[in-house]
């Protein structure tokens, strides 16, 4: 191994629940993914949503790259009611950062400090179901829990008001518009809407998510 090789927490790794089950994402997902791409599109004009082969095989494979990296970790996201890949999600821009030596916040050398939860995109039949908001619990559990991560960032384009709301209906906090930050799905320059989840935050999360889940 090289010396500016990192061993990492950040690895593919399987998470599941009652509703859905997120498997690390490969190539061999590319049909499951176009197949699940090929319904009504209406709602994803704010995010990258791959709608043929060639350009699904390049967003798999920039993902991989990415997880190689230790700056991602993408999934396949399946609902077990239907039995069939629904859509797709990922840890982003994941952060490791430099500690003096013995400073108490630092939770191990393999453990990132910061993730971003997004890339999410979902079938239309998948959306309003409670697959996204198991989605979203069992990654928060996995950045929290297993990582010990200090921050959860969630972004999105400024002008979705719907991804907006699932949000904050998640119970991250708005932390607010960051100008011109990434490019958006359409090519354009993004205003990016940010909120987040710290560590302490997480119990009363999880609490709220799990109390939706049980309605």
């Amino acid at each position: 191994m090289l010396a500016t090789e990192r061993v990492t927490l950040v690895r593919p790794v399987l998470l599941e629940g009652r509703h859905v089950r997120l498997e690390p994402l490969g190539v061999d997902h590319a049909r499951d993914l176009l197949a699940a791409a090929s319904g009504p599109r209406e709602t994803y004009g704010f995010t990258t949503v791959p709608a043929d082969e060639p350009s699904m095989l390049g967003y798999i494979e920039a993902a991989l790259r990415d997880q190689e990296a230790s700056r991602a970790l993408p999934f396949a996201t399946v609902a077990k009611a239907a039995g069939r890949v629904v859509g797709s999600t990922r840890f982003g821009n994941i952060e490791f950062w430099p500690w003096p030596p013995g400073n108490l916040n630092q939770r191990g050398e393999d453990r990132p400090d910061v993730a971003e939860i997004g890339w999410t995109w979902l079938a239309a039949s998948a959306q309003r179901t409670p697959v996204n908001t198991e989605a979203k619990l069992l990654m928060l559990a996995h950045a929290f829990e297993a990582w010990r991560v200090h921050r959860v960032s969630l972004m999105t384009d400024a002008r979705n008001e719907r991804s907006r709301r699932a949000i904050l209906r998640l119970g991250a906090r708005f932390d607010g518009v960051i100008r011109a930050q990434r490019p958006g799905s359409n090519g354009a320059i993004r205003d990016t809407a940010a909120f987040s989840i710290l560590d302490h935050e997480w119990p009363m999360v999880k609490q709220q998510l799990q109390s939706r889940l049980n309605q």
